[in-house]
Formats: structure tokens, C-alpha cells, sequence
């Protein structure tokens, strides 16, 4: 019988003062966390089953409101969300309840929160991998670590690696602003195994390391490790990923 591990972790890293991160596997959540242990869970391969992570937006008030929001809907549809178009439908009424929920029109303190989102949704023969903001899905097979996500990120200034700006999220506009979800189709197979993270791991972490970390390394170890790298190059952001490995009994 095939089954699907998910090994995961979040934590604010080392110059935040609260984590705004959260997660999302399957029926199982977990919101402004402070973990250094990767949670390891088992599920049968059959029932779409959704990995996800959702970065709050710093800098505005209730980012951490918005991702918990986003997690725990995610939570409630993931067995629902059997294709692409279902995918992107759901996130389009994430979209729209971050929004509402940060006063609509009337407006608020939480009248701009807002959260990125990345994630996958495992089937039984495939998957789809999905995204809004800068948040990403990795497929990671033996011969190299290759991104799935596409960021929604402006162009990077010269001598640059990384930016802090957004160009779509989920809400992050006291004015509603549709979105544009990206949505990806691949074939599953065991052994297949993806990375999900927020930019608090792939900021600080070179693409190299990443990829060295996932060669090496399995499910709750793999999580440790790339935890571990983002922490030594100084953890400057929260910290929030899953690593998603597919297996025969």
C-alpha cells in the first residue's frame, strides 16, 4: 500500500518577535508555532491530501491573522480539491476572505494583512502543486532540487538574490484585488519527494545547500537539517516548510 510522509516544522527563526507562519497537512494545523523538531504524519495515498504553508506579510498588521485563516480553510476543502480549477477556485475564496475578514471596504487595523501561499495537493497517481506570492514548492528528485512554484516577485536589482516585495498575495489591500493563482499538474510516482517552504528558509539558504540537504537527507531529518541551515546563516525571518515524500510499504 503507497503512503505519503510529511515531515515539518515552524519557527519564528532568530529576529522576529512572533512567528506569522502557518501550516497546513491534511486535517492537521499549525499556527504561530515555535518548533525546532520536525512533526512526522503518515497518510494513505487516496483522498486528495494538501500540504501547505502561508507566510503572514510583515510589516502589517495581522499577517499572522491572515495565514491561520488561509490554513484552516485549506483544511476544511483539501479532500475536495481534486483539480486545478477546484484548486485555484479555493483560493480565489481564500483570497476573498482575507479580505473580508480585515473589514472589507470599511476598512480596519487589520485592513491590509495579508499572506502568501504555497502548497501541494497529493492524488493518487498525481499532483498538484500551487502558489500565490513568494512562497515556494520544490520537487526534489535524486538528481537536483528543481523550484515548481513561480514567484510573484518584481524584478531583482542588480547584485541581489532575494526581495521582501510581493507583487500578488492573498488580500494585503484595504481595496479587493483579484488574483492569479499558479497551478501545476505532475505525474506521482514512489519515491517521488517535494520541499515546501516559506522565504524564511530560502532567503537565508544558498539554492545549493537546499539541494545538498535534500540529497542527503530524508523526511524528519531533511526538515532538522534545512531548519538548521537557515538558523546558522542567521534566521532572519520566520521559518516554516514540509518535506513530502512518497512511498510503497
Amino acid at each position: 500500500m503507497s503512503y505519503v510522509a510529511v515531515s515539518a516544522l515552524s519557527h519564528p527563526g532568530l529576529l522576529r518577535e512572533r512567528n506569522e507562519d502557518s501550516l497546513v497537512i491534511g486535517p492537521w494545523i499549525l499556527c504561530a508555532a515555535v518548533t525546532a523538531n520536525p512533526q512526522t504524519l503518515v497518510f494513505p495515498l487516496g483522498t486528495p491530501l494538501v500540504v501547505a504553508v502561508a507566510d503572514g506579510l510583515g510589516g502589517h498588521p495581522g499577517g499572522d491573522v491572515a495565514s491561520a485563516l488561509v490554513v484552516r480553510r485549506i483544511a476544511s476543502i483539501g479532500p475536495a480539491l481534486s483539480s486545478e480549477d477546484a484548486v485555484r477556485i479555493a483560493l480565489n475564496a481564500c483570497n476573498r476572505a482575507v479580505y473580508e475578514a480585515a473589514g472589507g471596504d470599511e476598512g480596519s487595523e487589520f485592513a491590509a494583512m495579508g499572506t502568501t501561499v504555497a502548497g501541494v495537493v497529493v492524488q493518487p497517481d498525481s499532483l498538484l502543486a500551487f502558489n500565490v506570492g513568494d512562497s515556494r514548492v520544490f520537487a526534489a528528485p535524486r538528481d537536483g532540487l528543481r523550484q515548481v512554484s513561480v514567484d510573484d516577485s518584481p524584478p531583482l536589482e542588480p547584485g541581489r538574490r532575494t526581495t521582501y516585495l510581493v507583487t500578488q498575495c492573498l488580500g494585503g489591500s484595504p481595496v479587493y484585488r483579484a488574483i492569479r493563482p499558479h497551478v501545476t499538474a505532475a505525474s506521482l510516482s514512489p519515491g517521488d519527494r517535494y520541499l515546501i517552504c516559506t522565504d524564511g528558509l530560502t532567503d537565508p539558504v544558498m539554492p545549493d545547500v537546499l539541494d545538498e540537504v535534500m540529497r542527503e537527507h530524508d523526511d524528519g531529518r531533511a526538515a532538522f537539517e534545512l531548519w538548521r541551515a537557515a538558523i546558522v546563516a542567521g534566521g532572519p525571518d520566520n521559518i516554516t516548510l514540509a518535506v513530502v515524500r512518497i512511498a510503497d510499504e
